[in-house]
């Protein structure tokens, strides 16, 4: 237990410094369970109780305190996270950002848009939006948003580049990427016809 109450105090202590949350019992619900994940490697609510001291004599006393805290409408989840992962990058800000915009369909029913900070192969979560829609393609009105939030918050950032899959090829969002200055990269189909300023059509053929 000893080790687990050090990685708490850890993780609280950075929850401090990177949210102005009014109720601190919010961070310490937050800060118990980032450490019971991290090591017990397991995304179960049952399984961190383990990592966790509690008075409580019933297990699910534990358990019902991860709920509330997860149905509680009073936590904001990005103004809590968002912070983390600006402090995280805020040595990159002399090298190029890669962000990577995607989508992902949940259960045929939800599609999550997310827009991630590409570091080591990995993709870390920047921005996200969930909406009740069965495909992964979605109009350009419905992440715009996200991308000019994302540009007010990397406005440190002088050189950033947006990756995105065939599903985000529209005038809309090229139109949008030319005006904030950030570079992007698209992934076209092979047969792809793009019209340049000169009004002469260009085939892009990768065959």
């Amino acid at each position: 237990m000893p080790a687990t109450t050090c990685l708490y105090d850890q993780v609280l202590s950075l929850l401090r410094q990177s949210s102005n949350a009014r109720d601190l019992r919010h961070l310490k619900a937050l800060a118990w369970m980032v450490t019971a994940l991290v090591c017990s490697g397991r995304l179960s609510l049952p399984q961190w109780e383990a990592y966790v001291p509690s008075r409580a004599r019933q297990a699910q006393s534990t358990e019902r305190r991860w709920q509330r805290f997860l149905g509680n409408r009073r936590v904001r989840v990005k103004s809590l996270y968002v912070p983390l992962v600006l402090a995280a990058i805020h040595r990159w800000q002399g090298r190029r950002l890669y962000l990577a915009l995607d989508t992902t369909v949940l259960w045929n029913r939800y599609c999550r848009i997310h827009l991630t900070v590409t570091c080591c192969g990995r993709a870390v979560p920047l921005l996200w939006r969930v909406l009740e829609h069965p495909s992964a393609t979605v109009s350009t009105k419905r992440y715009l948003p996200m991308l000019r939030l994302a540009h007010r918050l990397l406005q440190s950032y002088p050189d950033v580049m947006v990756l995105a899959d065939r599903g985000f090829a529209n005038h809309d969002l090229l139109e949008w990427l030319s005006q904030s200055r950030w570079h992007y990269c698209l992934r076209l189909p092979s047969d792809v016809v793009v019209q340049g300023p000169r009004r002469h059509p260009v085939n892009f053929s990768l065959d």
